[in-house]
């Protein structure tokens, strides 16, 4: 049996299949074969940029988009006559569509699989006397592969593991616990940042910009180590990093890495700021996707952000913003956690009954919109923009305005290190912890009059400023599940005079998302539906 890989100059991407037979036996002369293929750096190369490209299979939102909606931040939003299941994301109901989740699924173990193939396959390579670059490579794979494993178990709780290609005797593998996902996820994202060099790609036209760093690595060992300890009421990260490991990753992250926050919090978006962006390569961005606009309405690609199509303005552009289907519209509740004088309120929200274009009010119609849960709020982070000739940018260089949206999706940013830095040092440096959590609000308010004091600075404290700082980034719902339920059903439930406002979440799901109905159906019974679903 040979396994194939179909090579697409275009995107690099890779497409791999299995057969069987006698016919196989003779090496094709159209395809490459995996026995084949794997002999230079260059081949590793192209393995290692597959597994990349899954990142920008975000489709239309994923994790992103998905848990924002079930999270106390934003109602499920889009059109009136639009499918239901955003609003089943958004009140946790499951009614209709028991493929809501597929792409979640489908693409976390698309990337698992590319990973575990050049994993598998790094040994074959000639590397000469550049060892050092093989370390390098298995160390951005591992990386990776954690990455889409724990995109996988913070959405549906026990998953399938895998640190290898599976056989055909293993399609039907049972989900295992979490202890045994973490493990994996544990060791891979420690072996990458033990072996990943001090560099820091994220200056203004570096060629590596968006690829892992060492320091993407120690954040992100972080990040998983909260949510596991957090949510399973453990000491360490499934034996494999304690309290202390992590404290000394998220310290170094913060006093070596060379990031830092950007002065001022509107310019690391583009619909805050236009003229004075930052630009997507900007210090402050730890690890983001990257995404562009090459694909010029192309559907096949994949080079394009497609989530912001979702949470634009509904039914036309309006002012500076472009047009989308107004997806996840924000609650009120978030709008007004903001206190007076923060200036990340109006850099993360568009309220559309109070702020104005070129003197004008925006004047947004919900009804001939036909928006559904309007708000008067919508996402101004991510949001698309219109040139000065009132076009989308997108449009005006020749793009579709659905599919060739281009902004970086941050999944780490250097505020969420100094506020992981915050969490983990509370107990045991709660003045380094203060600083670090002082450094975000003397960014977000432009002086340092708000800081806080030993007298008000706790963890429900450290909890509010990442609903504030980092709201409408795909990080408050599971912020809040790994705080337990209780915590989550007193902000996530909502009752409103208006019933399409109203929001129970449900405890019995403890707080996992359905599982793709077909994947429960091919599994032949080893993997069963989630809790209360």
């Amino acid at each position: 049996m040979k396994t194939y890989i179909k090579l697409f100059a275009i995107s690099s991407l890779f497409v791999l299949g299995a057969c069987s037979g006698d016919f196989l036996d003779t090496e094709p002369s159209t395809t490459k074969v995996e026995e084949n293929f794997y002999k230079t750096p260059a081949d590793a190369y192209q393995g290692l940029v597959a597994i990349y490209d899954v990142l920008q299979r975000e489709a239309y939102g994923g994790p992103l988009l998905i848990s924002e909606q079930a999270s106390d931040d934003c109602f499920g939003g889009y059109g009136i006559a639009d499918a239901q299941s955003d609003i089943e994301w958004d009140r946790f109901l499951f009614v209709s569509n028991k493929e809501m989740n597929a792409d979640v699924w489908k693409y976390a173990y698309l990337g698992i699989y590319r990973a575990n193939i050049l994993l598998e396959n790094l040994s074959k390579v000639n590397w000469g006397t550049d060892t050092a670059l093989k370390t390098r490579y298995e160390a951005e794979a591992r990386f990776l592969r954690a990455h889409f494993h724990f995109m996988a178990a913070k959405m549906f709780g026990d998953i399938v593991p895998l640190d290898h290609t599976i056989a055909a005797s293993e399609f039907l593998l049972p989900r295992q616990s979490a202890e045994v996902t973490y493990a994996l996820i544990g060791n891979d994202l420690k072996f990458a940042a033990d072996n990943l060099s001090t560099d820091n790609y994220s200056q203004t036209g570096n060629a590596n910009y968006g690829r892992i760093t060492k320091w993407a690595a120690e954040a992100y060992l972080a990040r998983t180590f909260l949510f596991y300890t957090g949510y399973y009421k453990k000491v360490d990260l499934a034996g494999v990093v304690t309290k202390a490991q992590a404290v000394t990753y998220i310290n170094d992250a913060v006093s070596n890495s060379g990031h830092n926050l950007v002065s001022d919090f509107a310019n690391l978006w583009l619909a805050a700021s236009f003229d004075k962006f930052a630009g997507e390569d900007n210090t402050e961005m730890v690890w983001a996707v990257r995404f562009n606009g090459s694909g010029k309405g192309d559907w096949n690609l994949n080079e394009g952000n497609r989530f912001q199509v979702d949470i634009a303005p509904r039914g036309g552009a309006i002012g500076p913003y472009a047009t989308g289907w107004g997806g996840a519209t924000v609650t009120p509740k978030l709008y007004n956690a903001y206190e007076p004088g923060d200036t990340r309120r109006d850099a993360t929200i568009i309220d559309y009954k109070n702020e104005t274009y070129k003197g004008n009010p925006l004047n947004f119609d919900a009804v001939a919109r036909e928006q559904r849960q309007y708000t008067g709020y919508s996402w101004k982070k991510y949001c698309p923009i219109n040139n000065d000739a009132g076009t989308s940018i997108v449009e005006a260089n020749g793009g579709n305005f659905q599919i060739d949206n281009y902004q970086d999706y941050a999944i780490i940013r250097f505020s969420d290190v100094l506020l992981m830095a915050a969490e983990l040092n509370f107990e045991g440096n709660p003045g380094l912890a203060l600083a670090d959590i002082n450094r975000v609000r003397d960014r977000a308010f432009k002086d340092t009059n708000h800081r806080l004091t030993t007298a008000n600075f706790t963890v429900p404290a450290i909890m509010k400023e990442r609903q504030l700082e980092l709201a409408l980034e795909g990080l408050r719902y599971f912020d809040l599940i790994r705080q337990g339920m209780d915590v989550t059903k007193a902000a996530i439930d909502n009752t409103n005079a208006d019933a399409q406002f109203n929001v129970t979440f449900r405890t019995e799901t403890q707080g996992w998302f359905p599982l793709p109905q077909s994947q429960i159906v091919l599994s032949n019974g080893t993997i069963s539906q989630n809790p209360g679903w």
